[in-house]
């Protein structure tokens, strides 16, 4: 039996009403609806009471919060690259915020085989590169060989590689994508900007020329300079017809030019929207929101994957103890930094998974806030209070630091708020602020103790890309149970097995606080009165193809 889908199908049923199909081909096709279960999060946003028609033309200056570093999608994943690079390339599909289902882009129709070892693309004709290259089957192998080959360098694209054989070109516009063990997730990463296309030529180029911007996609917009720390500026892809079958019109974008300005100081960006000097700003900080109540739209969707946490690097010798990383989890006050820094729009996390994510389990009672028991813990691992507030054992101070980047404005004022949280049980929190590509490199090294960071994905299988060993494995934990469980969840073509196991997977990652979770991100944006039809994708990410200025 054969999961197909075409830009003719009805909408896939639900997956309600996927569980209650019988047999195994039924249990085959439930497993890759799965990655198009409802999240909760809700759909692509409307940015304010539109005035009449859309108009063409004109330009849109975007104000983000951090610079991106690096503008190739594939190599980098934070939110202010992915805004950036989500303009410049397109995908293979398309997922639905709304209802989580996979929707045709580049590729109007799929089969995969009921192992989900084979994944078979029917490509839309006729779409170019900008740089005039066809966009076939056979360019969809080079992007996918060139992930693999990035290796390290694509964190994210490489890991919804996992297992990859390789992909044959059965004729110019079919592709069958193989994997060596069945991957349930592979549907939704074709969705992702990660996998997202580029053109041969850019392929060919250094993964550092790509990141300072010299790549070439098939997007709604072409890339016209990069200026880093400074600015962004795209174009409007003259011809394009080939958008998402989710894009709320046909044809070419209406925007002429979109303008990035990096703006790091909130305050300033803030202040920036409202003298006229930007349209749009990214991350309004929670003591801006108010600024923005009357005249302003503020756009908001919450963050699909893994919440923001402190991510324990376990080969430092500190963090090696259990007792110590179960001391800290249990020290933390997250509604507290949810009620104190944030504002309602983010949540306290009770899970490494934020709650809009499929699979998401409620571990609320394992991360209640226990400062009495924290004690406890460090004290019987021999860890007694100094002379200053700070435990001691064997003449070593219980003093760790973590690694962070402004990518999130508030990031300072919530790490500062749990360094406090902590020292009240005995533990100094040293904040090292590092620039985002810093940041990677001394995750890469090891040289840290804590982590601090998100990563975003609709689909649980995020959990394997950060926690499973035979990835990344930054955490530096030994292989074992963990990995069993991640590798069942990604094999598995029953959905409610997969859950089963996501839950696992959450359960021993929180028990044993490898991560400790803090608080569910959420994006803010400020939009001023002449931004219409700028909607979120799925992973809450801006897509600027229906957007618009006008009075």
């Amino acid at each position: 039996m054969r999961l197909s889908r075409s830009a003719a199908d009805p909408a896939s049923a639900p997956l309600r009403r996927l569980r209650r199909a019988a047999g195994s081909g039924a249990a085959a096709t439930a497993a890759l609806a799965l990655v198009a279960a409802c999240n909760g999060a809700g759909g692509p946003a409307a940015s304010s009471a539109e005035v009449g028609p859309p108009k063409a033309g004109g330009t849109l200056t975007f104000a983000l919060a951090a610079d991106p570093t690096c503008l190739d999608p594939q190599q980098f994943g934070t939110n202010a690259s992915l805004n950036v690079g989500r303009q410049l390339v397109d995908s293979l599909t398309d997922q639905d915020g709304r209802t989580g289902e996979i929707k045709p882009w580049l590729a109007t129709s799929w089969e995969v085989n009921p192992q989900a070892t084979a994944f078979t693309f029917h490509l839309r004709p006729g779409v170019t590169f900008a740089d005039g290259a066809p966009l076939d089957g056979a360019a969809v192998k080079a992007n996918l060989d060139a992930v693999v080959a990035l290796g390290a360098k694509a964190t994210v694209a490489s890991s919804y590689l996992a297992g990859y054989r390789g992909t044959a070109v059965l004729d110019p516009t079919t592709v069958r994508v193989e994997f060596a063990a069945p991957s349930a997730q592979f549907l939704q990463a074709t969705s992702t900007m990660s996998l997202g296309l580029l053109s041969p030529a850019t392929l060919a180029k250094t993964p550092e020329q790509r990141c300072q911007g010299d790549l070439v996609g098939s997007g709604p917009f072409t890339l016209r300079s990069y200026k880093p720390n400074q600015s962004v500026e795209l174009a409007k892809r003259a011809g394009y017809g080939w958008g998402s079958s989710l894009f709320a019109h046909p044809g070419e974008a209406y925007l002429d030019r979109l303008v990035f300005k990096i703006v790091p100081e909130s305050g300033v960006r803030a202040g920036s929207l409202e003298s006229g000097q930007v349209d749009a700003i990214s991350d309004v900080q929670p003591q801006d929101e108010a600024r923005f109540a009357a005249g302003y739209t503020v756009l908001t969707r919450p963050n699909p994957g893994v919440v923001f946490v402190l991510q324990a690097n376990v080969s430092r010798p500190i963090l090696g103890e259990d007792a110590v990383r179960r001391a800290i989890a249990r020290a933390v006050d997250r509604p507290e930094v949810a009620q104190t820094v944030l504002t309602p729009k983010y949540k306290a996390a009770t899970s490494p998974l934020a709650s809009v994510t499929p699979g998401y389990v409620d571990l609320s009672a394992q991360l209640g806030y226990d400062p009495e028991g924290a004690k406890r813990l460090l004290e019987e691992a021999g860890w007694r209070v100094g002379s200053d507030g700070v435990r001691v054992r064997d003449g070593r101070r219980l003093s760790v630091d973590v690694i962070f980047a402004p990518l999130f404005n508030a990031s300072q004022s919530v790490l500062e708020l749990v360094q406090q949280q902590l020292r009240r049980v005995g533990v100094d929190l040293r904040l090292r602020k590092l620039a985002a590509g810093e940041q990677n490199q001394v995750q890469n090294s090891g040289d840290y103790d804590f982590a601090y960071y998100n990563v975003t994905r609709s689909d649980p299988d995020i959990l394997r890309t950060l926690f499973g060993t035979r990835t990344v494995n930054r955490l530096r934990i030994p292989s074992g149970d963990l990995d069993t469980v991640l590798d069942d969840q990604a094999q598995n073509l029953d959905p409610a097995q997969r859950f089963a196991k996501v839950a696992e997977a959450q359960r021993i990652v929180t028990n044993r606080a490898y991560v400790v979770p803090l608080f569910e991100l959420a994006q803010v944006h400020g939009l001023g009165p002449k931004v219409h039809g700028l909607t979120f994708e799925a992973s809450s990410r801006l897509q600027f193809h229906d957007a618009w200025v006008g009075n």
